[in-house]
């Protein structure tokens, strides 16, 4: 009566249990790697980036100006209307 198992797994099943075991690993190993924190989220950000405060207007738009979001007669438009604006300052 021995042999009422069924034989054991064929040579498929090997195969389909060894991906799934290196599958399941190298889920875990992409998983810490990106848990884990690195160097380049860790690092500060450069003091140029670092703002004190927040941005005036005229920084904001000085900003997009240097950027090329805005061209030369909108920049020109937009910060006569702001200084105008701030009563003439700047």
């Amino acid at each position: 009566m021995m042999g009422w198992y069924g034989g054991g797994m064929g040579p498929g099943m090997w195969v389909v249990m060894g991906l799934f075991w290196v599958a399941l690993i190298a889920l875990i190993i992409w998983l810490v790697v990106k848990l884990l924190p690195s160097k380049a989220q860790s690092a500060a950000p450069p003091p140029s980036a670092q703002v004190a405060g927040p941005e005036s207007p005229l920084e904001i738009l000085d900003r997009r100006f240097a950027r090329g979001e805005v061209d030369l007669e909108t920049y020109k438009a937009q910060r006569a209307a702001l200084v105008e604006a701030r009563g003439g300052e700047r």
